[in-house]
């Protein structure tokens, strides 16, 4: 299979290439290696993919219509797996046009090209942060989610309905992909598991929001992976059943799908640290905060479509994957200077 991945160098966007590598795919990754966070590990990321002879590495924008018809030139793409975007919930309280640019404008450009070009799957990473103010839990994706409470959620959003129009359209088999609280090695240094080590490692406080009490549906890497490529195997197809005078949120008379992809067991973010510190040997030094802006307190994922879909739902155990993320930190920063370790956070 000839494979486009977005967001190569990205933390689940390198984990999807090596494993699709794994299995011999003709891989073509895509990444800007912006200065959102360390380059550096971005690059470090790169060199896991680049020594394989079925890898391809284009160093483009996404919103680059240019670069992006170079990318699509030649035979059609069997999938195209887009994760790059923009991510971050906090972030987007100070920098929103970084989200309108890569999320909405690049989103388009990959989507067109897409028809374009005739890709034959088009799967895409959305969130758990579109279901917003929803207070129903399990978060199933027949709720609907048009009450997200930060941009980032509603550019996440947004993806969807502009998939839903393509495939509609122009029949472009469309899948998204609800991501719940990715953590694992190589990770993002904006995300929890992240913030958290590097602090407990320097014996600095750890900001601790809504007391802690928040409950997060944390989610392992490598089972992110396992669904994405399975589903990515698997075109989405039209629903038989779909009723236009009840339409359901999940599902579409078009070629189009939206499934979850969380762990089902929210883990309170108190017992997370508690997990983080046990295994990196270290107490952490608490700082309680009130909720932040564009916060929800609690995320679920309710899977039952996708392991109907594809056979298959999360089920790392949140020790085992903090041990497999604690045991990457200590040893990629292990033989950093200071300065050289604060470069690459």
């Amino acid at each position: 299979m000839r494979i486009l991945v977005t967001g190569a160098a990205g933390f689940i966007g390198m984990h999807t290439a090596e494993r699709l590598l794994a299995r011999n795919e003709e891989v073509i990754g895509i990444d800007n290696l912006n200065d959102y966070y360390s380059p550096l590990l971005k690059r470090d990321r790169l060199a896991r993919l680049t020594f394989h002879k079925n890898f391809k590495f284009y160093e483009a924008d996404i919103a680059d219509k240019k670069s992006i018809e170079e990318v699509f030139a030649g035979d059609p793409f069997d999938a195209v797996i887009h994760l790059a975007a923009q991510a971050g919930v906090r972030y987007s309280l100070t920098n929103p046009s970084a989200y309108i640019h890569s999320n909405l404008e690049g989103f388009g450009v990959i989507l067109e090209a897409c028809r374009q070009h005739q890709a034959k799957h088009f799967v895409f990473a959305s969130t758990s942060s579109v279901y917003g103010t929803n207070a129903q839990l399990p978060f199933s994706e027949h709720h609907t989610a048009d009450h997200p409470i930060s941009l980032y959620a509603a550019t996440k959003r947004s993806n969807e309905l502009m998939a839903h129009s393509y495939a509609h359209l122009f029949q472009l088999p469309a899948t998204g992909l609800r991501f719940f609280t990715v953590y694992g090695p190589w990770g993002r240094p904006d995300m929890a598991a992240f913030l958290f080590a590097k602090a407990i490692m320097a014996g600095e406080p750890i900001q601790v929001f809504n007391q802690g009490k928040m409950a997060r549906d944390f989610t392992y890497v490598d089972d992110i992976v396992e669904a994405v490529i399975r589903v990515a195997d698997q075109p989405a197809q039209p629903d038989p059943l779909f009723d236009r005078s009840h339409p359901d949120s999940a599902t579409s008379d078009a070629p189009w799908r939206i499934y979850n992809i969380g762990n089902h067991q929210p883990v309170v973010l108190d017992s997370f640290i508690t997990e983080l510190e046990r295994c990196l040997g270290k107490t952490a030094i608490r700082h309680l905060m009130p909720m932040q802006a564009g916060d929800v307190e609690s995320t679920f994922a309710d899977v039952s479509d996708l392991g109907v879909a594809v056979d298959f739902a999360p089920r790392t155990p949140l020790a085992s994957g903090i041990e497999r993320f604690a045991k990457w930190y200590l040893n990629y920063y292990s033989n950093q200077s200071s300065s050289d370790s604060d470069q690459r956070h």
